[in-house]
């Protein structure tokens, strides 16, 4: 037991972590809470892999948002999803309080309608876990188990203190798992992309054929981690010109965007490709040789499907908070004193993303070389249909 002076220096409330024993066994339903971007969702997937192995037979849903939603179709452990948007996400209040009202008791409706045993709810170090906690207890969910240094006296069953606010997401989603007596299964991010998602990204890919390519995505959730545009062109002319061909691909909403970066690059091996579905996008991103991305859905799923990837990577985070870990990648940023500023918008001149282009396209050329073996499995005759690459120590 550690002493006082412990647990004050760590921010731990004296009415914290005293949840009565869980028997694992006894839960058959299980609603779990990670209402964020599509990132998120696949940073829990070592989580989600440890729940499914300790709780085999029992039904598990997540609660998301409509971006992280579409994650499901990627992840086999999950069993179902409920696509909201809850109020404790939004940063506007423009929704009237009458509406907003009658959506969030439509959402305790939905929840209470499940009959679910047990609501894990996993947030960052910044986000309150108690609203949909709350949510849980009127709903009736008998045990209700989250991160946080705030009293909220009995909303929660089991009000876990959180690690440190510097650990990775996926550690913190697992010292969540471990103080109910959830054992770690790994902690490498795993995705499973459906045959129909690879039928999709051959199609695509058929259009502007290349045997081997770096995939650039140029978009990001919030404008505070977006590389210019001009740049990635320029990064991406340069990789081309290096005789790799680069594919730019992005949703429907950032159609513009890819564009741009295609007219800009002025290289006829830098080409976009159709909007795909992010099942589709997941394997497009197995076929790159390396990806070139912002700090945004594709680093993590590029580190989910096994492919090396260079990020423009924005001090909206520290780099520890969400780095890819099991695959080769180059985190790229300048320092500068206002990071970790968590903006969605910079105040400033975005002297973070001062980076040069031909560093971006030099740490994209270093990670798609060697062509090994394992680059082959989508040839013509290929043995192997899978990724096996090795994992190496990231180069920061």
């Amino acid at each position: 037991m550690a002493g006082t002076d412990d647990r004050a220096a760590s921010g731990r409330h004296p009415g914290a972590d005293r949840g009565a024993p869980l028997d694992l066994a006894e839960l058959q339903r299980v609603l779990l809470v990670r209402a964020d971007n599509i990132g998120d969702v696949v940073m829990l997937t070592p989580a989600l892999s440890a729940l499914r192995a300790a709780l085999p037979r029992a039904r598990l849903d997540l609660l998301a948002s409509p971006a992280g939603a579409v994650v499901r179709a990627l992840i086999p452990e999950l069993d179902g999803v409920l696509a909201v948007s809850p109020s404790w996400q939004q940063l506007s209040g423009d929704v009237p309080g009458t509406h907003a009202a009658r959506r969030e008791w439509a959402l305790l409706e939905l929840i209470r309608s499940r009959r679910y045993d047990a609501m894990l709810v996993f947030t960052s170090f910044s986000q309150s876990p108690w609203p949909v906690a709350h949510l849980g207890l009127l709903a009736g969910i008998g045990v209700r188990v989250v991160h946080s240094r705030e009293f909220a006296g009995a909303v929660a069953t089991h009000w876990v203190t959180p690690p440190p606010d510097t650990t990775h997401q996926v550690d913190r989603c697992l010292h969540l798992l471990a103080a109910i007596g959830v054992p770690d299964r790994g902690r490498a991010l795993r995705l499973r992309v459906p045959d129909s998602a690879d039928r999709l990204a051959e199609a695509l890919l058929a259009r502007v054929p290349c045997v081997r390519f770096a995939l650039l995505v140029p978009g990001a959730s919030c404008p505070a981690r977006r590389y210019p545009a001009g740049r990635f062109a320029a990064a991406a002319a340069q990789i081309a010109g290096a005789g790799l061909p680069v594919r730019v691909v992005g949703p429907a909403g950032e159609a513009a965007l890819v564009g741009d970066v295609v007219r800009t690059a002025g290289h006829p091996d830098v080409q976009a490709l159709a909007p795909p579905t992010v099942p589709g996008f997941a394997a497009l991103l197995r076929r790159a040789a390396v990806a070139v991305t912002n700090n945004s859905a594709g680093m993590h799923i590029a580190d989910a499907v096994g492919t090396p990837v260079a990020v423009a990577y924005a001090g909206t985070e520290r780099h520890g908070d969400m780095r890819p870990r099991t695959v080769p990648g180059e985190l790229l940023a300048e320092p500068v004193s206002c990071s970790p500023c968590r903006q969605l918008t910079c105040p400033y001149d975005h002297e973070c993303l001062d980076v040069p282009p031909e560093r971006l396209a030099a740490a994209a050329l270093r990670l798609a070389a060697p062509h090994t073996p394992e680059e082959d499995r989508w040839l013509p005759n290929s043995a192997s249909s899978t990724r096996a690459r090795t994992t190496a120590p990231l180069r920061l």
